[in-house]
């Protein structure tokens, strides 16, 4: 049975997607304490990127707020996959998220944004973090954006 934060994201027209499997040697999410650390969760859809390339050049930023978006999802799925239950989340702790940027494109912040704001649609007020929203010259695969999030559990 799905628990109240599934329920959100159902009613936001979203699912929870399976982990995405890592790319080389880490796993999706560790848990210390009650703090769940994702690794950088790339815009990942049923294994694959769909789009690739530089925001700001190959890539628009609206397209790229969409895919941190995902990015979040994925995150969402790897946390549930150390927590067990969603509803465990007591807040969003910190959002780090990453931007393959064209050189003059400076619009970061907004890009990362896709995130941020599911978050706080699927978690309302736990899901209001600290945040870094930064540009890079290239990301694993030529994903356009890469994601990580820091959340606090409520004790089971």
């Amino acid at each position: 049975m799905a628990g109240v934060v599934e329920a959100k994201l159902a009613e936001l027209g979203l699912t929870l997607p399976d982990v995405v499997p890592p790319l080389a040697s880490y796993q999706p999410a560790v848990r210390s304490g009650v703090y769940v650390y994702t690794s950088g969760q790339l815009p990942m859809v049923d294994g694959k990127l769909a789009v690739t390339g530089k925001v700001g050049a190959e890539v628009t930023a609206e397209e790229a707020k969409e895919l941190a978006k995902t990015c979040a999802l994925n995150a969402l799925a790897a946390v549930k996959s150390v927590a067990g239950d969603l509803d465990r989340i007591a807040r969003v702790v910190k959002v780090v998220g990453f931007v393959a940027s064209a050189s003059d494109f400076t619009g970061q912040p907004a890009v990362i944004n896709g995130a941020s704001e599911l978050l706080g649609a699927v978690l309302g007020d736990k899901g209001v973090h600290a945040r870094s929203a930064v540009g890079v010259a290239v990301l694993p695969l030529d994903a356009p954006v890469e994601v990580e999030v820091q959340v606090e559990l409520v004790e089971a």
